[in-house]
């Protein structure tokens, strides 16, 4: 921003002193220079002369703000702050000091920032996590799926209120019901307190691991952090191209770690009974029944089912 003693100099002479005199004068006739100098009537006539650019500073964001052009095009010196000021005595001599503060809107562009890096999302919309809806928004969404939306209502204001649960949810219901939202709505709010999450469109996951055999490094540490993320959602779990290294080595291995620890959670179009159907198949090994009981020993005791109601919101 342009300070008051750049555009005194670029005055044509003689009229600068003439008008940097008006200038000062309107100055210290404004409203918030008013109220500054009864706020602290100890600061004197040359105090406020030697600390005109930071009162025409304080003055020109001041306005700025209150016709607000969004963060993104804020002027200001500092990009979501403005200035303020305030004196004190020191030595019996008085000094004003000029103070950046974060605006609102800086403020909870950081929160909002905060509360998206506690989240990882694998093949997911982040959009869908930067929506700070209230309960009531999402109730009202779809009426028909009301219980469901009381039950992870409830799961979120236990965490909050009492931690990490051991218990996660299970998420069935049809096609374009809503799953994945409810899902990435407890993920934001439990972030808002400070949990880490991650969020797996399984489908496209499991794609994506294949090409993970060349980079074992990558792949340890996505492992390591679906292992240790405080919340996980396995999301459409069921669609995936199931092969036995991928049930076997990556969600078993991670089911088994989180036991006990930490909670997991999945959406599917399957109930439980066909996820482990799903599960005691594969295009290599064909029918292996024992393996899809091993899988759902690891997430049967650990999760309450939600029936998830409602109208396919798809392209609406």
């Amino acid at each position: 921003m342009e300070s008051l003693s750049s555009i005194l100099k670029q005055l044509p002479y003689p009229s600068v002193l003439q008008q940097a005199e008006e200038r000062a004068r309107l100055l210290l006739a404004d409203p918030l220079i008013v109220k500054f100098r009864q706020k602290y009537p100890f600061v004197d006539e040359h105090t406020m002369k030697i600390n005109m650019n930071s009162l025409y500073q304080y003055v020109k964001e001041y306005k700025t703000c209150m016709n607000c052009p969004g963060l993104d095009k804020c002027p200001n010196d500092m990009t979501g702050h403005y200035t303020m000021l305030s004196a004190d005595l020191v030595n019996e001599r008085p000094y004003i000091r000029e103070e950046k503060v974060s605006c609102k809107k800086y403020v909870a562009h950081q929160m909002q920032m905060a509360i998206q890096n506690r989240i990882r999302t694998f093949h997911i919309d982040e959009k869908a996590l930067q929506y700070g809806y209230s309960f009531e928004d999402v109730l009202e969404k779809d009426p028909d799926r009301e219980e469901a939306v009381g039950q992870i209502g409830f799961y979120i204001k236990n965490t909050i209120e009492n931690g990490l649960q051991p218990r996660g949810l299970f998420l069935t219901g049809s096609f374009g019901t809503g799953k994945t939202f409810l899902m990435c709505y407890m993920l934001y709010q439990l972030a808002k307190v400070g949990l880490t999450g991650a969020i797996v469109y399984m489908p496209d996951f499991a794609e994506d691991l294949k090409g993970m055999f060349q980079d074992s490094q990558k792949l340890r540490e996505t492992i390591e952090l679906l292992k240790e993320t405080d919340l996980l959602v396995f999301d459409d779990i069921g669609a995936e191209n199931l092969n036995p290294w991928l049930r076997d080595h990556v969600v078993g291995a991670i089911l088994n770690y989180r036991m006990n620890r930490k909670p997991t959670f999945f959406t599917s179009n399957y109930d439980l009974d066909g996820l482990e159907r799903h599960f005691s198949f594969t295009n290599k090994d064909g029918e292996e029944e024992h393996k899809g009981l091993r899988i759902m020993d690891r997430i049967r005791p650990f999760v309450d089912v939600v029936a998830v109601g409602g109208y396919n919101k798809r392209g609406v």
